[in-house]
């Protein structure tokens, strides 16, 4: 470390709260300071729009931080705080109210913000959904007497909507691309997925786009080119997130779709580190390639190699990526990347539950994707993710059959 000036961490979600936690279960004895824009504690973001809108009472994220282990770790928490500017040469951080904090070294955790629509009506009728604030706020709206419209078709959008008919509201989903879930997951799995939702009531209306919104106190207008107006009580907006990266580019580090990092986690400048939804990075199982995963599972994994980096420890990220949605009963998941395989093999599990196996052209496995009730893919996934971790040639014929995926690991020495 430079000194005892410390670790400064921006941003206390998910990432930065894990890696202040790492820090000090890795002996970490200087200052530790995690600065948030919210006033809340950090907290999971996942159950808000699941858990946070659903529970009958007492509606709350869980927390990753308590003020007890806070106390306990020694870990100072300045919430309600903003970071306006890096003096990368004085290694201060300076924030909105106008303090200056020494760092020896600092971590940029700042994360993704909802996309917004361009033009779009204010009002208490449109919702964006990336904060307990903000599923809160909606939370009231989703009830058995309101038609809740839906602009988006990904996975926050669904999860809304999946929410939502639980609770009774009717229900429609706008995706302008031709069918759900576009990015990154199979069409098989988003057939599966698109089917479920209809079977539960919701109107999903895919391939076309909006022609126009208007808003008063009493409803949301949504024109489409395709003749159709759907007025509703509420529109949840969910058309993505873009990296927060306005900090890191006013101090001059490096930005290429997220804070640019190395397999380390190192920005452009010497001392100052990115992870989670706000940086993207090379991946060493899909050829370098530089990846900015949105994902509950990678904040976590990159916080705690932040950790160990940050006190010197000069480790490579190779984590395979991780996504998973659970809507209704239903389960999805997705290890490694799924637009780098060319060949599919299917494996059924019963119940509509089933796997796809992604090789690229090597025929090595990249990624595995399911969808089912319950827990029916989790042990496959699970075994999937080793298995491109470990880089393997698995048979084909081995993984469309009944056979053990347990059994296609490498042996150890």
């Amino acid at each position: 470390m430079s000194g005892d000036a410390g670790i400064i961490i921006v941003g206390a979600g998910e990432c930065g709260a894990r890696t202040a936690l790492s820090l000090r279960e890795n002996g970490y004895r200087h200052t530790i300071t995690l600065i948030g824009d919210e006033v809340h504690l950090p907290y999971e973001r996942p159950p808000l729009s699941k858990q946070v809108l659903l529970d009958e009472a007492g509606p709350q994220a869980p927390a990753v931080l308590s003020d007890i282990v806070l106390g306990e770790r020694a870990i100072r928490h300045i919430g309600g705080a903003s970071a306006s500017a890096i003096d990368t040469l004085g290694k201060q951080l300076i924030l909105s109210d106008g303090r200056a904090l020494s760092y020896g070294k600092l971590l940029l955790t700042t994360g993704a913000a909802p996309r917004r629509l361009p033009n779009a009506p204010t009002g208490g009728r449109i919702f964006y959904l990336r904060t307990i604030d903000d599923a809160l706020a909606l939370r009231p709206w989703i009830r058995a007497d309101m038609h809740v419209a839906v602009l988006g078709g990904g996975f926050i959008g669904l999860e809304v909507a999946a929410s939502a008919r639980s609770r009774g509201a009717k229900v429609t989903v706008i995706e302008s691309q031709e069918r759900i879930l576009k990015r990154g997951v199979p069409e098989p799995i988003a057939e599966t997925i698109a089917d479920l939702h209809r079977r539960n009531g919701v109107i999903v209306k895919c391939g076309v786009a909006v022609r126009g919104i208007e808003a008063d106190e009493r409803r949301v207008d949504i024109s489409l080119f395709d003749g159709d107006l759907i007025s509703a009580d509420v529109l949840v907006v969910g058309i993505g997130a873009q990296p927060r990266t306005e900090l890191a580019a006013q101090a001059g580090i490096a930005v290429d779709n997220g804070i640019a990092v190395n397999e380390r986690l190192e920005t452009s400048v010497t001392d100052i580190y990115a992870a989670g939804d706000c940086c993207s990075f090379p991946h060493p199982l899909y050829g370098g390639r530089r990846l900015r995963l949105e994902a509950w599972r990678n904040a976590q994994d990159q916080g705690m190699l932040a950790a160990a980096n940050l006190e010197g420890a000069a480790r490579n990220y190779h984590a395979v990526p991780y996504f998973w949605s659970d809507q209704y009963d239903h389960t999805l998941q997705i290890a490694g990347l799924v637009d780098e395989g060319r060949t599919v093999v299917r494996r059924d599990l019963g119940d509509g539950a089933f796997v796809l196996f992604h090789l690229d052209g090597e025929q090595r496995l990249v990624a595995a994707s399911g969808v089912g009730p319950g827990n029916k893919i989790a042990k496959d996934i699970k075994l999937s993710e080793m298995l491109i971790a470990k880089r393997v040639v698995p048979p084909i014929e081995a993984l469309a059959a009944d056979v053990n995926l347990k059994s296609l690991l490498p042996k150890a020495a």
